[in-house]
């Protein structure tokens, strides 16, 4: 049996999940968590083979949850969940090292064959999403100019952002200043709405 743990904040999407893996007679669902925080130490507890993730969680992101357990527990596997797919998003789940990138609103079948397959070593990516983000430009930021754009997109001031970044407010103005331009925005929100819209957020 394949032991998967299922992580997602929504209860009645998680019940769903839970209930469609439960079909499979290869694979019994171990636990079931609603928040990033709580997954890597559940899935050491129940010995998770496969971790199956939603990627927008309270208190820490499917991605950040992903890269914990690809550091910490290599031995069980993850697949990402989401209802974007945009390839820049695919491409940091790459970066993360999941071993699978499953959009929502896929086939239910293919929800169980991508747990075997992640299991297997294999990566599942959804074919068209593979060939979008082929295609894509990286994203022309830095990793504390995104730091910088994220913190804003979650509604801190410069002075917070600056505080909770240990920079002064002059240097997070000059990184969104800078990150307007890289991205030919007009604004910081439309810059905000740019990264989103690229998966880069």
């Amino acid at each position: 049996m394949i032991k998967v743990l299922v992580a997602e904040d929504m209860h009645i999407v998680r019940g769903a999940l839970v209930a469609l893996l439960r079909l499979e007679p290869d694979i019994d669902v171990v636990a079931e968590v609603a928040s990033g925080p709580e997954i890597l130490p559940m899935a050491r507890a129940r010995q998770a083979q496969v971790a199956v993730i939603d990627i927008d969680l309270p208190g820490m992101d499917g991605l950040t949850a992903a890269g914990e357990l690809h550091e910490q527990l290599p031995e069980c596997r993850t697949l990402i969940l989401t209802s974007l797919g945009r390839p820049g998003t695919l491409r940091r789940a790459l970066d993360a090292k999941v071993g699978g990138f499953l959009l929502k609103d896929a086939p239910p079948d293919k929800l169980a064959s991508a747990v075997r397959g992640v299991l297997a070593g294999r990566r599942m990516v959804d074919g068209d999403l593979a060939l979008a983000a082929w295609d894509t430009v990286d994203c022309p930021l830095t990793a504390r100019e995104l730091d910088v754009l994220r913190m804003v997109a979650q509604g801190y001031g410069t002075v917070e952002v600056a505080a909770r970044l240990y920079l002064s407010a002059g240097t997070v103005r000059n990184y969104l200043t800078t990150v307007v331009a890289k991205l030919n925005a007009r604004n910081r929100v439309d810059a905000i709405r740019i990264a989103e819209e690229s998966g880069w957020l």
